[in-house]
This record gives C-alpha cells, sequence and structure tokens, in this order.
C-alpha cells in the first residue's frame, strides 16, 4: 500500500484526512501494526485510485502461494 500511495502522491496525511481518520491509523498500517479489513482495505484502495486485485496478487505471490 505505501506503493500505491507514492503513486498517488500522497502522504499518510492525505489518505488520513480521504479516509476521515488520524494519521496514525495510515502509518499502523503501513508499518504491519495494524491490520486492515476488507472494507477498510477497498477504502484505502478507492482513496489511491489503486486496483484491489493486483494488490491482493502481489501479496499472495510474495506470501508463495
Amino acid at each position: 500500500m505505501i506503493t500505491a500511495c507514492e503513486t498517488a502522491g500522497l502522504t499518510q496525511s492525505d489518505v488520513a484526512s480521504r479516509l476521515a481518520r488520524p494519521q496514525s491509523f495510515v502509518s499502523k498500517y503501513e508499518s504491519g501494526e495494524r491490520r486492515l479489513d476488507v472494507l477498510e482495505f477497498l477504502q484505502i484502495c478507492q482513496v489511491l485510485k489503486a486496483d484491489a486485485q493486483a494488490i491482493l496478487n502481489a501479496v499472495q505471490l510474495r506470501m508463495g502461494a
């Protein structure tokens, strides 16, 4: 998700503002301190204009699945 954020040219604060969440919410999921549920993931993808399926495929490849 960090790469998608960088590609979109948005800071953590920008993303947090668009999600109506605190900046710490974004920081925690980016650092792995917090996991996202499916709805949160989809909302973030929408804000970043990122392809949710492509991100999930990349994660699945990293996991060796």
